[in-house]
């Protein structure tokens, strides 16, 4: 990229956007001055993932805004609408999990969720796992039995006027069933929601002494019922332990970190209990120090959160001052950011350094693919292909099929040595008579590609996320399928490097040469080309698996009088497979569709089951190659 002229950049605060030579997004960032931050790129000793980066950009867009708060709210939306190669993120780039109330609905439910929240909704954590938030809901369902199903099943179980095992087991005061008044349902959730935000004391004082009254009137059962329920709550305090000895609220934020990766740990503490905990691991494709590493976590953290008037730290952000305005924007309200110097918050901060250290030794421990071995990685592969850059993307493409039947294409996508998942595609092969697997990786390489050119016509902002071709496409096949590959992009005027990986000596088919190439046993361009290869495989046979059983449940469901496509579509959201309505009573499938029509299904479900040599339900036998199409 070449030196931008002082002259062409303005001195004022905004964000910058950094693109490469398709015009994607790799790197975006904020600056008090434009003019000086961009300039800095462009010095003598730039540590070495700076300088990739601008080698890896070709243009420097410029954003002015007012001030440096609004440059680091729209840096936070740029990062996250482009989401940058370069730009610190997640590791797995995904959310807390949080519990939620959908107060929102008629008869709000307890659920799991993460992402962006929901107006209207109330949230509380967050969690380092999801099964610690069911693992205190199922103790706190006794007490206040919230229902916590799918609405789906609560529109199911309301129609057929019974309710769930849930209700049965006290963990649900059946609204489905009219068995709870909205005022008793409404207590039940104000006393699960003062629970999770810490106000628990009053609550235990209220179930011993209604405990007391149950035993004093005689009242033995009542008294027993009430004594199961305190112990659920004293086990579910169990895990809130006290942080504060004032009713405060605040966050804890550690990092543990080294030149190529940062642990985070946060610990949430509202009324001076700790209601909340998350864990997780950034990569540090940036160059940072300690203190602009722990605005980048604020950034990660509170993006599409509502911070607490008090967030501790280990060391300030750069610029705090802007940090404060930005976090009292999202909160829309004061908030103080500091170091601990005395007290118990300061043990606090270093309990959350010392599970952040702990975090990072255990990731350590199981890290196989850090900057430096994917790095090494990838130019293996451009120097054993001969291929101009190094493919910071690698498209992989593969086919399933049997006999013809139900072919389809995958499409998996690695990006920096690392799977892309968001940006997996499947493709139903359709203008393919019989087997012909070249055909068929034409058809789907022609359709990826056409869609790129399609996208190419959109402005820059307007553009998918396949906008952008590949730094190397590689199939899953040898000479044959290569061949069909550089057709397509020939054809479609598309300059992309192509290569073949044959499963047969693991040889490597290029176009132009007439002899494969063997990369050495051992090599790291080997075993990422593996990887890949075999990734869209295993993506490729599972949506063969899931067409072939759809159409072998299709072809089963056919034949049973009065069952349309609503009522199949019930009957798979209930059950989720053929196996499993086979071991169903006749009573248990009239639950989903009417009876008449389940006499009629499971006559044919065992009649089905026979003619294939399988017993029926009452007398289970296993059946070979079943699961795989049914399951």
């Amino acid at each position: 990229m070449l030196r931008p002229e002082p002259d062409e950049l303005p001195d004022a605060p905004g964000a910058y956007l950094f693109r490469d030579r398709h015009g994607a997004v790799v790197y975006a960032g904020k600056a008090k001055s434009l003019r000086k931050r961009v300039l800095s790129y462009f010095g003598r000793d730039l540590p070495a993932r700076t300088a990739l980066m601008v080698e890896t950009a070709e243009t420097v867009e410029t954003i002015v805004t007012e001030n440096d708060v609004e440059a680091l709210i729209l840096e936070y939306s740029l990062i996250q609408r482009h989401k940058p190669r370069f730009n610190i993120r997640l590791r797995d780039d995904k959310s807390y999990p949080y519990l939620a109330l959908t107060m929102t609905d008629e008869w709000p439910r307890a659920t799991v969720m993460r992402g962006k929240r929901q107006r209207g909704n109330r949230y509380f954590g967050p969690y380092g796992h999801a099964y610690a938030i069911r693992q205190t809901l199922d103790l706190l369902l006794r007490t206040f039995p919230v229902r916590s199903c799918s609405n789906e099943k609560f529109r199911r179980h309301t129609a057929q006027g019974r309710p769930c095992l849930l209700f049965h087991i006290e963990r649900c005061s059946g609204p489905c069933i009219g068995a709870v008044t909205p005022e008793d349902y409404a207590r039940h959730l104000e006393g699960l929601a003062d629970f999770l935000s810490g106000r628990s004391d009053g609550l235990v004082d209220d179930l011993r002494s209604e405990m007391a009254r149950a035993a004093e009137a005689l009242e033995y059962e009542r008294a027993a019922r009430v004594r199961d329920r305190l112990a659920a709550v004293e086990r579910a305090r169990e895990r809130q332990e006290i942080a504060s000895p004032r009713r405060e609220d605040f966050d804890v934020v550690a990092i543990e970190q080294d030149d190529l990766e940062a642990a985070m740990v946060l610990l949430s503490i509202r009324n001076g209990r700790v209601t909340g905990r998350a864990a997780t691991v950034v990569d540090k494709v940036e160059d940072v120090t300690t203190a602009g590493l722990i605005g980048r976590m604020l950034q990660l953290t509170y993006g599409d959160e509502t911070p607490p008037p008090e967030v501790l730290v280990q060391e300030l952000p750069e610029d705090p001052e802007v940090w404060h305005q930005w976090l009292a924007v999202r909160r829309g309200g004061p908030v103080e950011i500091r170091v601990p110097r005395r007290g118990s918050k300061v043990h606090l901060l270093e309990t959350a350094r010392t599970n952040a250290r702990e975090e990072f030794a255990r990731h350590r421990l199981r890290r196989a693919g850090d900057h430096n071995a994917r790095a090494r990685a990838l130019r293996s592969i451009q120097e054993e292909l001969d291929l101009p850059e190094p493919p910071l993307r690698i498209e992989a493409f593969d086919i399933s099929t049997i006999q013809g039947s139900h072919t389809v294409g995958s499409m998996v996508v690695m990006e920096d040595g690392l799977p892309k998942r968001s940006q997996y595609r499947r493709f139903e092969v359709r203008g393919v008579v019989g087997q012909d697997d070249f055909a068929a990786m034409e058809e789907v390489l022609t359709r990826r590609f056409r869609a790129y050119l399609e996208e190419r016509k959109r402005p820059v902002e307007e553009r998918g996320k396949f906008a952008y071709p590949p730094s190397l496409l590689l199939v899953d096949g040898g000479a044959g399928q290569l061949g069909r590959a550089v057709k397509v992009v020939s054809d479609l005027g598309i300059d992309v490097p192509v290569a073949g990986l044959a499963k047969r000596m693991e040889e490597v088919y290029l176009p132009g040469r007439p002899d494969p190439v063997r990369i050495p046993r051992g090599k790291d361009a080997l075993y990422l080309l593996q990887q890949i290869r075999d990734e869209a495989h295993r993506f490729a046979i599972a949506y063969h698996r899931t067409l072939r059983g759809k159409a072998m449940v299709d072809s089963v469901l056919d034949a049973v009088p009065g069952l349309g496509p609503v009522r199949r579509q019930a009957l798979l959201k209930a059950f989720g497979s053929l196996k499993r309505m086979r071991e169903t009573t006749i009573e248990e499938l009239a639950e989903v569709i009417p009876a008449t029509v389940a006499q009629n299904l499971h006559a044919v479900l065992q009649g089905n089951a026979t003619a294939r040599g399988t017993a029926p339900p009452e007398a289970p036998q296993r059946r070979y190659g079943d699961g795989i199409a049914e399951g």
